[in-house]
């Protein structure tokens, strides 16, 4: 009932009722009505073979949509053919590649909880990847909204007794997710267990490392029993369940992933100058995603880090290695999302398993390029690639044998299945080609018995075979002839022998496709009887593939290999933006040091006038960090740095209408997240903190924050701290752990030049009017503010900080520039100059006329 019904019909979909009425508009299709009276039913319909745009714009429109097919062979089946709901396609289990992304997964994610533990279910149907994890701490609310902002899944669902609290709320918003709100019993421990215990086949939980997280385990059940009522077929490429413990990653929150642009922009949201667009060199879709996941989810272990280095390390230096490899994951498919598709009947095509084919070629050529390789873990990959080399080639053998090498999409009209592969099916092939030889030389022959040299044998799927003859010859047609069809200019007929050797025909070609059906559904079944060994091999596939790409993405940006250490010290040699310095145009980019610690350089306060490079400076450090930490190398010429667990930013300015926030609530919710969650391990990263209200609260709350932050019974954190208030600086006089650094700006003839260069030191200028000129400002605004910022600096305000000038602003007069040629223009100056001769001027009388002028 709540879903928009797809109802098969011939070559269609049919709606009826209020789905008509709704889908029409949206859909912007034709809306009909079928019967009379109070049984006048409105209708509207889809072709069936182009429904794919169309359930896109449904979902988009947030309706679920339930697919309602023919189970039933309509030739063989007596009355109405039986029909059956085969999916319902939710924005969480979308499966049609057309509705996906293939550089991003599709997660649904459960919800549960109690009054101290949340759990946190995700999957991805399309991949069978099924993630668990609990969240016990008094932060847990938090870590699900951080951990909700890195998924970004599409559906949820909850339980009806969390579905009203005030914080799952605001874990929810701005998701963008679809709300499921389901019955509390669908998340009850035993239900949820035993539906998990039965999907795996197992005894225990155990196993899955999951069997001590109860409220972990609601959500998953859920999450299953969803799955199952949504997909109506049998999950098999859900083959493992992983715990894991969010404390093994550093936390993103969601306003860090935004102001960094890790993965979206904030301009359309799509993946243009990102940092996953400059670290991406991934050649296959699996690759693509697992980049991502790494992204979302940087590491806190120094020994994982440093083998994930040490991988990338080996594969940057040995240009040789690395381009076999990616050359060779060129010609690999997508096989998560391949074995997704080949699990569900309805939507696995011989093509599919043609790419298992093509893909699975490539398996002993990786395992023998890692031969020698040196690495920890491509070793891994390595051995656990060899560990099912025989039963890929097993497959790979099977599916070369049984099909073509480029099938057809469909499935049930043959031409699929490899001669040689099926001696029935040969023998039948053999019988059709001969009826449809027998039915060629037919046509000779009744031409020459007849004399009628245009006769033809045709087919069509109303008649079958007969035989055409043209008007002008119907005197010529033999008495056996018996005609079927009068056409324009010609007429049709059959005889006896022609209609048995039909059905002979017709018969072997509908015993072939059924058998060439059958066979090609034996081969399926014998890949997914595989699934989780072969999701295996795909996820080796894609770990080489990212480690790859992080090596030529370093090759290519003249990146470096980070030092892991455990002193607290951040110290980044020459460090640049990974994404401005691919987009700068008309100059070179700046490479600026940085030194952080936990004692005497702990809080950096930053000052400097807009577009110098602050923004840039301070993104670029929280972005190397958070490069290094999921391995990847970094640019700069050197880095030696402790982990941090969080890297926490308050940059930009943005309102929220939507829940009636201004731009500076906005600013204050996203810092007191900060206050509340840093850690002294964290990194900070502030940005004009208190611009958006009066000047002296703006200076009194940023100059309390500071404080706060520096003071290591509160956080202690590393943090840049870039401000507009120079009252700041003061901080550093008070403070040991506080430094001042500005960037480094020249003035020349009331201009200023942006070196891009951040020293130590405080700037003594802002030079705000100067970038209003830069952008464009009208002059009469320029001069006007000069003249309010020479007041405001001779202490002219308030002590509530407003400003106080002595009367309105003056007239000012236009600057109208005078065209110096026009005959029309009368003016002194311009009088002057037409009296003048040059030719009689000297070089000095000209200059001081100039003067006067």
């Amino acid at each position: 009932p709540d879903s928009i019904l797809f109802f098969r019909m011939g070559d269609f979909y049919e709606m009826f009722g209020r789905d008509a009425e709704v889908a029409s508009k949206i859909l912007e299709i034709t809306l009909t009505t079928r019967g009379s009276g109070q049984g006048n039913v409105p209708l509207a319909g889809i072709p069936y073979h182009a429904a794919e745009p169309y359930l896109v714009k449904l979902l988009k429109a947030g309706h679920r949509v339930a697919i309602c097919e023919q189970v039933e062979d309509p030739k063989t089946s007596k009355g109405i053919v039986k029909r059956e709901v085969v999916q319902v396609v939710t924005p969480g289990t979308v499966s049609q590649s057309v509705l996906l992304n293939e550089k991003e997964n599709n997660y649904l994610v459960g919800i549960s909880g109690d009054q101290e533990t949340l759990g946190l279910a995700s999957v991805d149907i399309t991949t069978g990847e099924f993630r668990v994890t609990q969240l016990n701490s008094d932060r847990r609310f938090a870590c699900l909204a951080q951990e909700l902002s890195s998924l970004k899944p599409p559906e949820c669902i909850i339980s009806s007794s969390l579905a009203e609290d005030r914080e799952i709320k605001k874990a929810l918003t701005g998701l963008r997710s679809s709300v499921r709100i389901m019955e509390d019993w669908n998340f009850e421990s035993s239900f949820a267990y035993n539906k998990l215990l039965e999907h795996f086949n197992v005894r225990s939980l155990k196993g899955f490392g999951c069997d001590d997280k109860p409220q972990a385990i609601a959500a998953a059940g859920a999450v299953l029993a969803y799955l199952e009522d949504t997909q109506k077929t049998h999950l098999t490429q859900i083959t493992r369940l992983h715990s894991y413990d969010l404390s093994r990653f550093m936390a993103l929150d969601k306003a860090t992933q935004s102001n960094l642009e890790l993965t979206h922009n904030a301009q359309d949201n799509s993946r243009r100058n990102t940092l996953i667009e400059a670290l991406d060199s991934t050649r296959t879709a699996m690759g693509a995603r697992l980049l991502s996941q790494w992204l979302l989810h940087p590491l806190r272990e120094k020994g994982s880090l440093e083998s994930r280095h040490q991988a990338v390390a080996e594969l940057h230096d040995d240009l040789l290695m690395r381009g076999k490899i990616q050359d060779r994951l060129n010609k690999v498919f997508d096989l998560e999302r391949l074995l997704g598709r080949l699990g569900r009947v309805a939507s696995a095509s011989a093509r599919d398993l043609a790419a298992f084919r093509e893909s699975f070629k490539i398996v002993p050529e990786i395992v023998g390029i890692l031969e020698k390789t040196q690495s920890f873990n491509l070793k891994i990959i390595k051995d656990k690639l060899f560990e099912h080399l025989d039963l890929v080639a097993e497959i790979s053998l099977l599916i070369s044998k049984a099909i073509v090498d480029n099938p057809p999409l469909g499935v049930r009209e043959g031409k699929i299945i490899r001669s040689g592969y099926s001696d029935t099916l040969d023998e039948l092939k053999a019988f059709s080609a001969d009826g449809k030889n027998w039915v060629a030389r037919l046509e000779n022959q009744e031409r020459e018995r007849t004399g009628i040299k245009s006769l033809k044998v045709k087919f069509n799927r109303v008649f079958g075979y007969f035989l055409e003859v043209t008007t002008t010859n119907l005197s010529l047609v033999p008495d056996n002839y018996i005609r079927k069809q009068t056409m324009a200019n010609c007429e049709r007929y059959i005889t006896p022998e022609l209609k048995e050797k039909e059905s002979l025909i017709l018969g072997a070609e509908e015993k072939i496709n059924n058998l060439e059906y059958e066979l090609f559904q034996q081969v399926r079944e014998r890949v997914i009887s595989q699934t989780a060994v072969f999701q295996e091999v795909a996820h080796c596939l894609a770990l080489i593939d990212v480690y790859a790409s992080l090596a030529q993405t370093a090759k290519e940006n003249n990146y470096c290999q980070p030092v892991i250490v455990d002193n607290g010290v951040l110290k980044i040699t020459n460090g640049r933006h990974p994404v401005i310095e691919k987009t700068v145009k008309n100059e070179e980019f700046v490479p600026n040091n940085t030194f952080l610690d936990n004692d005497e350089n702990r809080l950096l306060i930053i000052t400097g006038p807009n577009m110098a490079g602050k923004s840039t400076w301070l993104r670029q450090v929280a972005l190397i960090v958070l490069m290094a930490q999921i391995g990847s190398f970094v640019p700069a010429e050197a880095v030696e740095m402790s982990i941090v667990d969080r890297v926490f930013t308050r940059v930009g300015a943005s309102d929220n209408l939507a829940m009636g926030e201004s731009t500076f609530m906005v600013e204050m919710n996203e810092t007191a997240n900060i206050l509340n969650n840093a850690t002294a391990d964290s990194l900070i990263i502030l940005d004009e903190i208190g611009r958006g209200t009066s000047t002296f609260d703006g200076i009194s709350i940023a100059w309390a924050i500071a404080e706060y932050i520096y003071n290591k019974n509160k956080i202690g954190a590393k943090t840049l701290f870039a401000t507009h208030f120079f009252e700041m600086t003061e901080l550093a006089t008070i403070y040991s752990g506080i430094k001042n650094y500005n960037v480094a700006v020249r003035e020349w003839r009331d201009e200023i030049i942006f070196l891009r260069k951040i020293i130590e030191g405080s700037a003594d200028r802002s030079y705000g009017i100067q970038v209003g000129r830069l952008a464009g400002l009208p002059r009469e605004v320029i001069t006007r503010a000069k003249e309010i910022l020479k007041n405001l600096e001779e202490k002219n305000y308030t002590k509530e900080g407003k400003a106080s000038f002595a009367g309105p602003p003056p007239v000012v007069e236009s600057n109208f520039q005078l065209s110096l040629f026009s005959p029309l223009i009368s003016h002194p100056v311009v009088d002057e100059i037409r009296e003048i001769d040059p030719n009689n001027l000297t070089p000095l009388e000209a200059i001081n006329l100039i003067h006067d002028w």
